[in-house]
């Protein structure tokens, strides 16, 4: 090998190293967010506060991408490859799936406060501009006549909370399983087709002028004014609704092969300060803060709630039992049925 070519050798080498670790640097300080459909304009706001944040305190530059869809769909999405840093769902569900494929930790419900939820929602109703239907609660929902967007349970943790609002309203009542069944039929009844995740209902309702109410997240009313104009829909409070905890998990497959692991946990650290606690309310998320809580007390309006827990044991144990292959939601459902 002759000096000269060996100094262009040793510069190739020089050159590919540097090329390497600016490769590693990249993938280091990018992070991607798999999350549920209407969680997209408030992880946009978060995102921005949060790399601020964290070149404000570590000097450090980062960027984060999302990734947005019916929340078991991107489950599916990241057990499928697609390489997320962390997953922000609607439904712990949908995190237990990744735990069970061995995404995420066995134990990821520990991993940060309030059983990994910084964030809770409810589910209420929107209806047209003035209410032309007069819908002011659940029983409104299975009058005949009355045509209701809903996401699909089997895709979507916005479905699913909706079904068991709907069961949970029944049984919240006095009523028993059986009649909660029977109402929760008839209020499938009234759902022309089934949304494959909340973003999709919205578009369902609003754009493609279907149906009279649309049960959704409480913090879908905020995502409609911003993206439609304020005034196009009512927000109605039911009497009686559930509570939605929005989980939050470190994919460790992602974070342990880019480097990821210590930004990850920062990023979502970082959902339980208060000024991310305050974007969150901003977009009617219920934060975990009793302090901001408070501050927006005219966000969250009073109503009586109920937990998963309380009337179901967990959602797993909801899953197997109404929503599964051959569970209740097959049982009362049956697509294009009067």
């Amino acid at each position: 090998m002759t000096s000269r070519f060996k100094t262009f050798a040793a510069v190739l080498a020089l050159a590919s190293s540097a090329l390497a670790g600016s490769s590693a640097f990249a993938q280091g300080t990018t992070l991607l967010n798999a999350s549920y459909d209407v969680a997209r304009e408030f992880y946009k706001d978060y995102n921005a506060a949060f790399v601020a944040n964290y070149k404000k305190t570590t000097g450090k530059d980062v960027k984060i991408d999302q990734s947005h869809g019916g929340s078991s769909a991107q489950a599916r999405a990241v057990a499928d490859g697609l390489d997320a840093d962390v997953v922000t769902m609607n439904t712990s569900t949908d995190v237990d799936f990744l735990a069970n494929a061995g995404m995420v930790a066995k134990d990821w419900n520990k991993k940060f406060p309030e059983n990994a939820s910084p964030t809770t929602s409810t589910m209420l109703f929107l209806v047209r501009n003035g209410n032309p239907k007069g819908i002011k609660d659940w029983d409104d929902l299975v009058k005949p006549g009355v045509q209701v967007v809903i996401v699909n349970p089997k895709t979507g943790g916005n479905g699913r909370y909706a079904y068991l609002a709907a069961w949970g309203y029944v049984k919240k009542k006095g009523g028993t399983d059986a009649q909660a069944a029977e109402f929760v039929g008839k209020l499938f009844k009234n759902v022309p087709v089934l949304a494959r995740g909340g973003r999709d209902a919205t578009t369902a309702f609003l754009q493609r002028n279907i149906g009279d109410a649309l049960i959704t997240f409480e913090s879908e009313v905020v995502s409609i004014d911003r993206e439609f104009g304020t005034g196009k829909v009512d927000s109605v409070y039911p009497s009686i609704s559930i509570v939605a905890e929005n989980p939050v998990a470190v994919v460790e497959r992602s974070t342990k092969k880019k480097g990821t692991g210590e930004l990850a946990k920062a990023y979502l650290d970082w959902l339980y300060s208060e000024e991310a606690q305050e974007i969150a309310a901003k977009h009617a998320l219920r934060p975990r803060s009793q302090a901001v809580l408070k501050k927006y007390a005219a966000t969250f309006k009073p109503l009586q709630l109920f937990t998963v827990q309380e009337l179901f044991g967990s959602l797993g144990d909801a899953q197997k039992v109404h929503f599964n292959d051959g569970g209740q939601f097959d049982k009362l459902y049956t697509p294009g049925a009067k």
